[in-house]
């Protein structure tokens, strides 16, 4: 509390006014703090994905990414997952909510057999809406792709 001197006594009178400073320096640190946490919050799992010709559609604010990486090692989100725990980190990871669709991303490398057998997973665990993830572009040649 901040008191003032008053030219009519001794007396120290309280002032009821709110000091912001503190205030906004408190809200500039966590502006900050979210600024650089922000960027760290995305999945970062390499994978080398096929190019689609497909139009791109809207993605929601938070996806559930399910990569089948190049040693086909299974990953949700930025979590390694084993096969067998697969349903369970899926009804973790969307508190079991079998109606949310799944992005299914794997490396082009690997084979198509083992892209179903991930699916089949998916399907066997109750989620049958699953969204296929591929670079954006169209493939011209052989290894070549266009904005």
């Amino acid at each position: 509390m901040a008191g003032r001197l008053q030219d009519d006594g001794d007396e120290l009178v309280e002032t009821h006014e709110i000091n912001v400073t503190p205030f906004i320096d408190v809200m500039l640190v966590l502006l900050i703090i979210f600024m650089v946490a922000a960027p760290l919050s995305t999945v970062d799992v390499p994978v080398d994905l096929p190019v689609s010709t497909a139009k791109p559609t809207k993605k929601p604010d938070k996806p559930l990414y399910l990569t089948v990486k190049s040693d086909l090692t299974l990953a949700l989100g930025n979590d390694t997952v084993p096969r067998s725990q697969i349903a369970l980190a899926l009804d973790d990871a969307t508190a079991a909510d079998r109606q949310r669709r799944v992005f299914l991303r794997a490396d082009k490398s690997v084979p198509y057999g083992q892209l179903m057998e991930v699916m089949n997973l998916l399907r066997g665990a109750g989620y049958l809406k699953v969204a296929l993830v591929g670079l954006e572009g169209i493939a011209v040649g052989k290894g070549e792709q266009t904005p």
